[in-house]
């Protein structure tokens, strides 16, 4: 099997209207229901969100009108600028997905109500500074690696056990979970295996916690691979080119490697 995109990669017609949205959605939480079903699971236990990056204001209001009102974005200064020019829209909230440099903490702490790529020390420690100084909480899921690849930001899955402990002192970031981007491959088994080993992860994590800190959200799967992902556990989904239509840059300039555009599609 090939890890090259196009052996993965499928084509999304670009929603324009909000009835478009409101059918794109309801058909990616029709597959949600179904692969819910199928692994034995309530579909309530498995929240959809939308990602919109690259996608312009004018139509993410159509998205917000057809329901989408929890939205991901990759890359931070984006997702300001989208939230500053969105802010009427009172019911729509921000989740930053994308790795974050620590310079930048402090957009993440300014506005977001999620951060799905947390990986470090460092950057845990200036966003509490961040978080002290707006006075607010953030819910955070820690980035884990779990495909091996170099090129993938992410703790080692060996790490991530004493990391989460560490975080127990930080009041300002509430871990709700672990987030994983699986190998880009038409190979199902090595996608899959990506899923379990985060799922594992977190159910041994969870039942030695201190504190009564509970981490049980799984952020995972993305266009073409969540219906797997539901299967292993996940209780996020990162779905972009499903619902707002497929992009005109690669992957590779959302998801930044040291190998080019071998990331999976959100």
């Amino acid at each position: 099997m090939t890890d090259q995109p196009d052996a993965v990669s499928s084509t999304y017609a670009t929603a324009e209207t909000t009835a478009q949205f409101a059918e794109n959605i309801r058909d990616v939480r029709t597959r949600i229901d179904v692969a819910a079903q199928r692994a034995g699971r309530s579909s309530p236990d498995v929240r959809l969100l939308p990602v919109s990056k690259t996608v312009p204001e004018e139509r993410i209001r159509l998205a917000v009108e057809a329901g989408a009102t929890f939205l991901g974005e990759n890359k931070v200064q984006e997702a300001l600028r989208k939230s500053e020019n969105l802010a009427d829209i009172v019911e729509l909230d921000w989740a930053v997905i994308g790795h974050l440099q620590t310079n930048k903490a402090k957009y993440v702490a300014r506005f977001a109500a999620e951060f799905h790529a947390l990986d470090s020390m460092r950057l845990a420690e200036a966003l509490q500074r961040r978080l002290d100084i707006e006075d607010r909480t953030l819910e955070v899921y820690v980035q884990v690696n779990t495909s091996g690849e170099q090129s993938k930001f992410g703790l080692e899955p060996a790490d991530a056990e004493g990391f989460v402990r560490e975080l127990a002192s930080f009041d300002r970031l509430n871990v709700a979970g672990f987030m994983t981007l699986a190998v880009f491959s038409s190979d199902e088994e090595r996608v899959r295996r990506c899923f379990t080993v985060l799922r594992e992860l977190r159910d041994r994590v969870c039942a030695e916690a201190p504190g009564g800190l509970q981490p049980h959200g799984l952020s995972m799967g993305m266009s073409g691979d969540f219906e797997a992902a539901i299967d292993e556990g996940a209780t996020t989904v990162r779905v972009g080119q499903a619902i707002f239509g497929s992009r005109a840059l690669p992957d590779s300039y959302y998801w930044p490697t040291g190998t080019g555009d071998l990331e999976g599609s959100a």
